[in-house]
C-alpha cells in the first residue's frame, strides 16, 4: 500500500516563499511518476506540476509555470514543490500524488495519479 504524507504548508503573505514536502511509504517511489495537485472548495483539483521517476522531465500547471519548482530525493523517498512569488490565487489544499507503474510521465492530469495524500492548506493573504 502507498502511503504519502504532504508537509511544509501554512500561511505567508503575497510575494513569499513556502516549501512543501511529501515522504512515500512505498518500495516503489523511485519507479513512479510523482505529481502535485491543488484544490479550492467547490472548485475541480487542479494540476501543478510533475515529475519523472528519474527527474528527467518536468510539467507544470500554466498558472504556476516560471514560480514553482517540483523536485524528488529517490534516496528519500521524498517529493518536493518550492513555491516563490506567492499569491493570493494559490491559496488551496495541496495534494502530493503518485502514479501507477507505467502511466504516462510527466502530467498534470489527475487521471493519471491512484495514490493521494491527505493534502496541506497553503493560505497566502494580500
Amino acid at each position: 500500500q502507498v502511503q504519502l504524507v504532504e508537509s511544509g504548508g501554512g500561511s505567508v503573505q503575497a510575494g513569499g516563499s513556502l516549501s512543501l514536502s511529501c515522504l512515500a511509504s512505498d518500495y516503489g517511489y523511485s519507479s513512479r511518476c510523482m505529481g502535485w495537485f491543488r484544490q479550492v472548495p467547490g472548485k475541480e483539483r487542479e494540476g501543478v506540476a510533475s515529475i519523472t521517476p528519474s527527474s528527467s522531465s518536468t510539467a507544470y500547471g500554466n498558472s504556476v509555470l516560471g514560480r514553482f519548482t517540483i523536485s524528488r530525493d529517490n534516496a528519500r523517498n521524498t517529493l518536493y514543490l518550492q513555491m516563490n512569488s506567492l499569491k493570493p490565487e494559490d491559496t488551496a489544499v495541496y495534494y502530493c500524488a503518485a502514479g501507477r507503474l507505467g502511466v504516462v510521465c510527466p502530467s498534470v492530469r489527475n487521471t493519471q495519479f491512484t495514490y493521494w495524500g491527505q493534502g496541506t492548506q497553503v493560505t497566502v493573504s494580500s
